[in-house]
């Protein structure tokens, strides 16, 4: 089917074209729906982890295997080293285990990227293609599952949770740096800038920006966690089990 087809020049991706701007209302209907449901929500706990799991299972699963039946997965960019990509993997851990750490790296792991993405996507297939789809709405589910845990959940990002993520990030950021090395592949654009437009061109050249994202993201992280300096702590805070 063409709206499955490995080349984009039928279908590219404009920056904040109308397909985009729907996009981006799209996510923040859904974020605004968990807000103002939060309560409803709360009766579905269980089915609710299953479906989110379900959704970024098959998203991230149907990639590979767009990939993969068009003859582009290649070890340089299709493991699960991408900053989505390990959201994604945090989502899943976090939806499954429960546990505060995975809470704290989703939301400012996650969140933080997500949102960069869906406002500056790295995309090239643009409406109807499945890719357009499949990019979209994986990242707004990342967002959504942080959301979900803060809203409808009761757990709260902590100073704490600032320094985890931060580290975290620099531990997933060497481990992209060596597969980069040794596949030639630009994981979390260790190697060079989006081909596409993004906030990375504002930050300088290569390897300047790499710096200037760090001190980007210990901003991020710490403006994502004022919110919450003064809020009540939440339950898994008070269970010596939880690390």
């Amino acid at each position: 089917m063409q709206l499955f087809e490995p080349n984009h020049s039928n279908y590219s991706f404009e920056i904040f074209s109308t397909s985009h701007l729907v996009m981006v209302v799209l996510f923040l209907l859904g974020s605004f729906f968990l807000y103002f449901k939060r309560k409803r929500l709360a009766g579905h706990k269980t089915i609710l982890r299953v479906i989110f799991s379900f959704l970024l299972l098959v998203l991230e699963g149907s990639y590979h295997y767009w990939l993969w039946i068009g003859g582009k997965w290649d070890v340089s960019f299709a493991l699960p080293l991408h900053l989505c990509s390990i959201s994604v993997l945090l989502c899943l851990l976090l939806l499954i285990l429960q546990k505060r750490l995975f809470f704290q790296l989703t939301y400012y792991i996650g969140i933080a990227g997500a949102t960069m993405a869906i406002l500056t996507p790295e995309l090239f297939f643009g409406y109807p293609h499945f890719r357009y789809f499949q990019f979209f709405f994986i990242h707004m589910i990342i967002v959504w599952t942080a959301l979900l845990y803060i809203f409808t959940f009761k757990y709260s990002p902590s100073s704490k949770g600032v320094v985890n993520a931060f580290i975290s990030l620099n531990i997933f950021a060497i481990i992209a740096a060596v597969i980069n090395y040794v596949t030639g592949g630009n994981y979390m654009f260790l190697s060079r800038k989006p081909a596409t437009g993004s906030v990375l061109d504002f930050f300088g050249p290569y390897p300047y920006y790499i710096f200037v994202l760090e001190a980007v993201a210990v901003l991020l992280f710490v403006l994502m966690y004022l919110p919450f300096k003064n809020r009540r702590k939440d339950p898994l805070e008070k269970r010596k089990t939880i690390s």
